[in-house]
This record gives structure tokens, C-alpha cells and sequence, in this order.
């Protein structure tokens, strides 16, 4: 018997129970749809989140500590394999004060390296980078740190500077070691401002200025507190460091980290945190898919019944076979090709009516959670409910006509096993 012949056969005999069948392909399509919606919302919240945590930071980016960080070792650290730069952030270990008229505020002082800065993708929203000592860059808040504590509006609120800061002058002050304000004042003038956090809720209200100044810093401080001696000159109580390392791609900040790791430093990556993420959900997945699949156990019942029935009822046309010549090799495959038949049909449908679900709830759903939380919207947040890769339809489509194979596999068994003589005797 040619292929086609034996599609023919598979046809005709589907035909002749049409409800039946469809009743089974149904109960297919709805373990299998069942499987591949469930498994999407892990996809879903995986994306999700991983979405959200590269939003907020720089996915090249390595965080370096060291309680001996200076400026011979942040020179070694440029100096390693796939690094695009190193910046060195200084932070100021006094309080201050900024003062434009009238206005004034304790926005906090970060001395840096613009050069590395600039490697590191820092961007301005407007104006340029330093190119004097007393020249600085502003985050896109700094302005709402500066209040005229002398003046309120309608709310009875301090009101904030809201006049223009390029080209700018204010007066910077910092503290002595007993917290109190020393008179001598610096005059820094504002050339750029920095770009607005991506979110909302972020903030950004510091001072950015070139390692040049610390001099200068160090001068009005020591003038008025006692300097180190001398066997602690190293250990500069004014400034404190952290250190950021970007890789060139994202492909090499594990191999960095590593090697950091090696020699002694404290680091943390984003590619931490998302190795831990993704192996959390690896197993969340994993979860789903089997709960899924025991949706499809289900359904295969009604496959095993279907095609019990199917051999039951053509007992006499399979004896004809077998008295004709028929291998029981050929009576087996017609009998798992039908089966296998309800297995494709089922997954089919189950994909497209998947998708069509994943949709549907990635339309409908953020719209019931917003009403029931009563807020307008998710922010700045992508919200994705349910996503179906295409590994996704390969894994339920595989478990799904697989186990349809196997739920046919016994009762084709079965019908090579009928005696022909008896199948012959049987009443049409």
C-alpha cells in the first residue's frame, strides 16, 4: 500500500466518526492551549523583569570596591582585556551647601573624570562637559534642591529656583569636621546639565565636577581642620571613592567580574543578578510546562479510547488485510498515523488559539489590574503578561503529538494481534 493510499485509509475511517473525533481533537487542543498559555506567563513575567532591571542600569556596567582604591590602581584596571573605561567617582565627606542668590540647597559633590565619563556614555541634556577647574555639571534636579526659605507659595510650600542654570554662577560651601559651615566659599559655574533618569521617580540633584578641583577643596578644608599625619597621608578622610568599570559588550562583563573576583576586589554586574534571575525562572518554567503537561495526560485518555474504539469496530476490515497479505508493520502505522493525525490537528489549533489568548490578555489584562488598583497606568513599567517563544511551541507541540503517538501506540499493537480467522467469523 502506496502513502497516499494510506493517507486515504486514515481519511475515510475519520470520516465515518466525525463527532467522535472531534470530540477527542478537542480535548487534544484544549491540554495542549492549556500548556502553552500557562508556560507564556512565565515567559511573560520573565521578560518582564529582566525588561526592568536593564532599563534602570547599564548593562556593561561592574561595580568595583576596594577600601584601598586610588588613582595607580583605577590606571591598572583600564588597563585589562575588553574594559571601555573606568570612572573613578569621588564623593566629598562633608556637608555642603550650593547657593544661587536667595535660593539655596545641600546638593552632594561628585568629582570624577569626564574623559572616562565621556567613554561611559555620560550624557548631557544640555550644554557641555568641563573644561575648567571651576566649571561643573548639574543633574536634571538639582535646581528643586534650591529653596528661598524665606518666601512660600499658595501651598505654603519653600519656593524652588526656576531660572536658567547654563552659564550660571553659585556659591559652594563645605563643612569643617564638627559640621559647621566654612565661610571661605567657591564660586563654580554651570556649563552642562545632566539627562533626566529614564524613570520618573528617579532623582538626580548632584554636582559633577573634574578631579582638578579637589585641590582647591582641600585647601579651604585643611585650613580649618587638622591635616593627617603623615604615615596616614594616603587614608583622605575629605574623599571617598567607589569605582564603576564598563565592559565593551555585554558578553564580556562575566569574564571582568571574574577576574576582579581573582585578584581580590569586591564587584557586583547586572550580570549577576540576571545569571540568578534567569535560573529562577528557568525552574518556574520548567514548573508550568510539566503542570501543562499533565493537562495533556488527561486528554490522551480519550485519544487511548478513540483508537481502542477504532480498532474494536474494524476488527473485520483488519482481518481482511491480514488474510490479503497485509504486514502487520502497515496495519500498525495506519492505526498510529491516525492517532497522530488527532495530535497534529489538536496542537494547530492549540498554538493559534494560544497566541490569540496571549493577546487578548496582554490587551485586557494591565486595563482590569489598573481599575482594580485604581491607577492610571503601570508608570514607566512595560507590563507583559504572557509571551510564547517559538521554544515554547516546539516544546508542547513535541510533548503533545508525542504523547498522542504513544496513547495510539497500544490498541495499533492490538490490532497486528487479531486472529484473522476470528476477525473473518465477526458480523459486519
Amino acid at each position: 500500500m502506496q502513502f497516499k493510499d494510506q493517507i486515504s485509509f486514515v481519511r475515510q475511517h475519520i470520516k465515518k466518526n466525525k463527532m467522535r473525533v472531534f470530540m477527542t481533537v478537542l480535548a487534544a487542543t484544549m491540554g495542549t492551549a492549556f500548556l502553552i498559555v500557562l508556560a507564556s506567563v512565565g515567559f511573560g513575567l520573565h521578560e518582564t523583569i529582566r525588561g526592568e532591571i536593564l532599563s534602570n542600569r547599564l548593562v556593561t556596567q561592574i561595580e568595583v570596591y576596594s577600601s584601598e582604591m586610588d588613582d595607580e590602581k583605577v590606571v591598572e584596571l583600564k588597563k585589562r582585556d575588553h574594559v571601555k573605561a573606568v570612572v573613578f567617582r569621588q564623593n566629598l565627606g562633608a556637608e555642603q551647601q550650593s547657593s544661587i542668590g536667595e535660593f539655596t540647597g545641600n546638593s552632594q559633590l561628585i568629582v570624577t573624570d569626564f574623559t572616562e565619563e565621556k567613554k561611559a556614555n555620560f550624557e548631557l541634556q544640555e550644554g557641555r562637559l568641563p573644561e575648567k577647574v571651576n566649571e561643573v555639571v548639574v543633574g536634571s534636579n538639582f535646581a528643586d534642591t534650591l529653596m528661598n526659605q524665606q518666601g512660600e507659595n499658595e501651598e505654603g510650600e519653600f519656593t524652588t529656583y526656576d531660572g536658567k542654570l547654563i552659564g550660571e554662577q553659585f556659591s559652594y560651601q563645605i563643612s569643617n569636621d564638627e559640621g559647621e559651615m566654612i565661610e571661605e566659599k567657591m564660586q563654580l559655574t554651570i556649563v552642562g546639565v545632566g539627562k533626566k533618569p529614564a524613570k520618573d521617580w528617579e532623582q538626580d540633584q548632584k554636582i559633577y565636577a573634574d578631579a582638578t578641583i579637589i585641590l582647591e577643596l582641600e585647601k579651604i578644608y585643611y585650613a580649618h581642620v587638622e591635616k593627617p599625619v603623615e604615615e596616614n597621608a594616603d587614608e583622605n578622610p575629605l574623599f571617598y571613592g567607589n569605582v564603576n568599570v564598563y565592559a565593551d559588550k555585554l558578553e564580556n562583563v562575566k569574564a571582568i567580574s571574574t577576574a576582579l573576583k581573582d585578584d581580590g576586589y569586591s564587584v557586583y554586574s547586572i550580570s549577576e543578578e540576571l545569571d540568578q534571575l534567569d535560573v529562577f525562572f528557568l525552574a518556574l518554567k520548567a514548573g508550568l510546562v510539566f503542570v501543562g503537561t499533565i493537562a495533556i495526560l488527561i486528554a490522551s485518555i480519550g485519544i487511548f479510547n478513540t483508537m481502542t474504539m477504532a480498532v474494536t469496530e474494524r476488527t473485520r476490515e483488519i482481518g481482511v488485510m491480514k488474510a490479503i497479505g497485509a504486514n502487520p508493520k502497515l496495519i500498525q502505522r495506519l492505526f498510529l498515523m491516525e492517532s497522530a493525525w488527532i495530535g497534529i490537528i489538536g496542537t494547530v489549533l492549540a498554538v493559534i488559539i494560544s497566541y490569540g489568548v496571549s493577546i487578548v490578555s496582554n490587551y485586557v489584562l494591565p486595563i482590569i489590574v489598573t481599575a482594580a488598583l485604581g491607577e492610571e497606568d503601570f508608570g514607566d513599567m512595560t507590563v507583559t503578561f504572557s509571551v510564547i517563544p517559538w521554544q515554547l511551541v516546539v516544546i508542547a507541540s513535541t510533548i503533545s503529538i508525542g504523547v498522542a503517538m504513544i496513547s495510539g501506540w497500544r490498541p495499533a499493537r492490538k490490532a497486528t494481534k487479531i486472529d484473522v480467522i476470528n476477525a473473518l467469523r465477526q458480523e459486519l
